[in-house]
């Protein structure tokens, strides 16, 4: 299904993680893949799942950093020369923001949330478009808590809902391109991000039991729709929310 096809996989921080269960259903279906890692701290972990999936590049890319990003995209450019698919799956919020109530969010907090959750997307999608000159995928990773206020989710719920709101305006002004945005809203997955969220165990039983079909979805669910969307079998989507959450979001 993405045989031929070149991606770039932002945002595997193990072999646990969502981007890691995407990256591997890309690698399975055919693609060629660049990967990119934090810090030192982090390589290891993702050296191990860039392996595995057999990727061609693994990169480092801290979002703070000027220039980081685009030396990824430099990299891409000069080894590709073209992009077929990219998925971004990075997320961050200072943990006393995160753990306090969305009133009492501070400007830096919110800033910096908006910044490595949110705009980092646009940045992102602008340094992909020259490398997608037939065409492409862009996607990125919600949750359902940026439609409903969900509890513990805090501040993150309206940065995933302006990320979502960014997702639908690069689907219409790269739509003429042949370049499609689509945003992947899965379920809560035990991961390490997922980890700094304030009673997350409280989420995790939610999803168990109000769900229709009663468990958790998985790493790999989330990878086959994931390559669903980088495909041509999904030439026709764009601008959309895809829940692959068991069916929860569709209770109160």
């Amino acid at each position: 299904m993405l045989v031929g096809k070149y991606g770039l996989v932002v945002g595997v921080a193990n072999a646990h993680s969502i981007a890691a269960g995407c990256a591997a259903a890309f690698a399975n279906a055919g693609a060629a893949l660049a990967l990119t890692y934090l810090n030192d701290r982090s390589q290891p972990h993702v050296a191990a799942v860039a392996e595995a999936v057999g990727a061609e590049m693994l990169l480092p890319l801290d979002l703070t950093t000027p220039g980081a990003l685009e030396a990824v995209f430099e990299r891409i450019a000069q080894d590709w020369g073209r992009l077929d698919f990219l998925l971004h799956s990075v997320a961050f919020c200072p943990k006393d923001d995160l753990h306090g109530r969305v009133t009492d969010c501070s400007a830096d907090g919110f800033a910096q949330a908006m910044d490595i959750s949110c705009h980092s997307f646009l940045r992102m999608a602008l340094l992909a478009e020259p490398l997608m000159q037939e065409g492409g995928s862009l996607m990125t990773v919600s949750y359902y808590g940026a439609e409903k206020v969900v509890d513990n989710y805090n501040i993150m719920g309206p940065v995933k809902a302006a990320l979502e709101a960014c997702t639908r305006h690069v689907a219409a002004e790269l739509g003429p391109q042949g370049i499609r945005a689509n945003v992947l809203s899965p379920g809560p997955i035990a991961t390490r991000a997922a980890s700094g969220i304030d009673h997350f165990d409280a989420l995790i039983e939610d999803a168990k039991t109000r769900s229709p079909e009663r468990r958790l979805v998985t790493i790999e669910e989330v990878g086959a729709v994931a390559a669903f969307l980088a495909s041509d079998a999904a030439s026709g989507v764009t601008g959309t929310v895809t829940h692959v959450d068991g069916g929860r979001h569709v209770r109160m």
